[in-house]
């Protein structure tokens, strides 16, 4: 399994449409590709404006597989309908690790 964490900069009293839209747009478009497991979205109790998306993809090929001109159409979308401007602070990779069973 992947991860693909994004951080996000947030008006923190526009933090609630953001992540609501987000759902609605990119969740929702994300979930029609193969490969995609699932999205949590994390909120710093400590810096109101920040939200993280970790998203979970069974493989880094079914991530990198979604054609570019999606991707700009799906952000196209989420950017008119949200109506303001947010700043990624983080774009991110991991792998899980398994461990061998003993």
């Amino acid at each position: 399994m992947v991860i693909e964490l994004l951080k996000f900069k947030v008006p923190s009293e526009k933090r609630e449409e953001y992540i609501l839209k987000d759902a609605e747009i990119w969740t929702t478009s994300l979930a029609r590709y193969p490969g995609f497991l699932g999205k949590e979205v994390w909120i710093n109790p400590n810096v109101p404006e920040e939200v993280t998306f970790v998203v979970h993809w069974a493989t880094k090929e079914d991530w990198k597989a979604i054609p570019v001109k999606d991707l700009d159409a799906i952000s196209d979308k989420f950017d008119r309908a949200l109506g303001f401007t947010c700043e990624m602070i983080e774009s991110s990779e991991f792998q899980v690790r398994k461990f061998p069973q003993k």
